[in-house]
């Protein structure tokens, strides 16, 4: 067993003199490339290199934008009262007509003629009322007589004045002014009344009916002007705001809003979608900076700020927004500078450097400083990305 473990250290040894001038070398060599790794400038000191936006006071006008729907000052479903046959039809689909005019008339015949023959029922009682009035006067017929004659007469009436009813439902007519759209049943149809037999659109004044968040709630007046147009986005229509709704939809969190806008031309119809902009008010100190430098969150929205050469993280609250722009109602003040790149790894006062100061020495290509510029020449382009137009 001895003489084993003798030849197997013997053998190990023999491998290991065998292999130590190879690994020799690279052993010498990593220390070298160990101190080469180390030897390498850290950049992590370096200042970020950003774009900033420089917060000034600008004219701006204060807006809501919000979608919304046209609807017809007035619409209604065209439907019969009662079951009947349909035996004319008195318009032609997409076409005025006037309040009043008899659109569609069903089959009457015999409500006629129950009609007729409650009237001449009336006529017998009205003989033998009168009959009776004469006697009563005379003291030969009871009290209970000549009630009851005057009463026979009342009900014939009665029976009159319900088929009379009757057939006035079979007619059809405009309740208003307006525009008779495509009708859904022929001469012979038997209708009732869910059959819905085509609709009646008034459309010189048109209403916008449209939503806004509730924060807006008590800047929206009644009798405020609003701009809209239509899907095509081609024309821009002006209207009026005559009703809000008094209360805040609990699901959505916005208020119901419907302006009033005129339609001479016919050009706009009935369930098209709108955009619709509410003017608010003109501010002339309003503070307004890009909308990619803010940063929204669960509960606030936050932008960075450069300050003493790090990037400072403030809550901002804000308001209206334009294409480009967003409205900073608190949390910023004329001079701040504003970081607009670099926020997806930025973080609270991490050291960085504004690409656009104006403070800073312009140099060239060579990295030493320019001259300075002419008198009138133009402004650098990162001057005036910290003015826009």
């Amino acid at each position: 067993m001895i003489t084993k473990l003798v030849w197997g250290v013997v053998v190990l040894a023999a491998v290991g003199g065998l292999a130590y001038p190879k690994v020799k070398p690279m052993l010498a060599d990593q220390p070298a490339a160990v101190a080469g790794k180390a030897a390498k400038p850290s950049r992590s000191g370096q200042p970020l290199k950003v774009k900033t936006f420089l917060v000034e006071p600008t004219l701006f006008a204060e807006t809501i934008s919000a979608t919304g729907t046209v609807r017809a000052d007035e619409s209604v479903e065209l439907q019969a009262e009662i079951s009947g046959k349909v035996v004319r039809i008195n318009f032609t689909e997409g076409t005025l007509v006037k309040k009043g005019d008899l659109l569609v008339k069903l089959n009457d015949s015999d409500l006629r003629a129950n009609l007729e023959r409650y009237r001449h029922s009336k006529d017998l009682a009205e003989v033998r009322f009168r009959r009776y009035a004469q006697l009563f006067t005379q003291k030969v017929v009871t009290q209970d007589d000549y009630d009851s004659a005057f009463s026979e007469m009342n009900v014939q009436q009665s029976f009159i004045d319900l088929y009379e009813a009757q057939i006035e439902k079979t007619e059809i007519r405009a309740p208003f002014d307006g525009v008779v759209g495509l009708r859904y049943v022929s001469v012979g149809a038997l209708v009732t009344a869910n059959t819905q037999i085509a609709t009646l659109q008034r459309l010189d004044d048109l209403k916008i009916d449209f939503s806004v968040p509730e924060k807006y709630a008590g800047r929206i007046k009644v009798g405020s002007e609003i701009r809209f147009s239509v899907a095509d986005g081609l024309r821009q229509y002006s209207g009026r705001i005559y009703a809000v709704d008094p209360r805040i939809d609990s699901n959505t969190r916005s208020l119901m809003v419907r302006a009033v806008g005129a339609n001479p031309d016919g050009s706009l119809l009935p369930g098209a979608f709108t955009n619709v902009v509410v003017p608010l008010q003109q501010l002339t100190d309003a503070v307004l900076i890009p909308a990619e430098a803010v940063i929204p969150g669960l509960d606030e929205k936050n932008v960075f700020v450069l300050k003493d050469g790090v990037a400072q993280r403030r809550a901002v609250e804000t308001g209206s927004r334009t294409s480009t722009q967003v409205h900073i109602l608190s949390g910023l003040q004329p001079g701040d500078r504003v970081i607009t790149s670099g926020l997806q790894t930025m973080r609270a006062n991490q050291p960085v450097e504004a690409l656009n100061d104006p403070n800073l020495p312009v140099r060239d290509a060579a990295g030493e400083p320019k001259t300075a510029r002419p008198a009138g020449s133009a402004a650098s382009a990162d001057a005036v990305a910290d003015h826009p137009a």
